[in-house]
């Protein structure tokens, strides 16, 4: 496991689209997971100690994020021949154990991640409702501490501020997560 935190907000920046299968036997586009106030696009895996940790805070987030018209999708980058725990089958059954109120797709080429210029797992990416970009932090100080207590909840009041006023918040704490697992080439 190696330690990654993501660049800055480069604020505006547009969403690449993409077209990935999800656990649920569909296919989605960024058109069909954008919501009419914006876009949360997380790049999480099955294995990283750092999703696991937040992952009820995910679901109550994206919940929470979904009724302010806030699309939300969750992507898996890593290489599923090094990392099996992340395979197709484990994402299923990761989204079913954890009730994901979100589509979870698989990026089997890592092409979208690298797209994105994702680094780790997590990390966040908030779009306002033209899918100019807006937010790139951290979901909260937790970290990999599940039990941390009660945190701020930065991630869903940068994204509520985006739905409420199209802007996200100059202040912005970068995600940490571990690294991507891309593919030996």
């Amino acid at each position: 496991m190696v330690l990654t935190h993501t660049p800055v907000c480069d604020f505006g920046i547009p969403a690449p689209d993409f077209n990935l299968p999800g656990v649920d036997g569909r296919n989605w586009s960024l058109q069909n997971c954008r919501g009419p106030r914006g876009l949360l696009v997380m790049f999480i895996c099955n294995h990283c100690p750092y999703v696991k940790a937040i992952n009820h805070k995910l679901v109550r987030d994206t919940r929470d994020l979904i009724a302010l018209g806030i699309g939300c999708v969750a992507i898996m980058p890593n290489d599923t021949d090094a990392y099996p725990d992340d395979d197709f089958e484990h994402m299923r059954e990761e989204a079913r154990r954890h009730e994901y109120p979100f589509p979870y797709l698989l990026d089997e080429s890592q092409q979208v991640a690298r797209a994105y210029g994702a680094v780790c797992t997590p990390d966040f990416f908030g779009y306002d409702a033209q899918l100019g970009l807006q937010y790139r932090g951290r979901l909260d100080e937790s970290g990999a501490r599940p039990d941390a207590g009660e945190v701020r909840r930065e991630l869903y009041l940068a994204m509520k501020q985006v739905a409420e006023t199209g802007h996200g918040p100059k202040h912005q704490i970068p995600s940490m997560g571990c690294s991507i697992k891309w593919r030996q080439e």
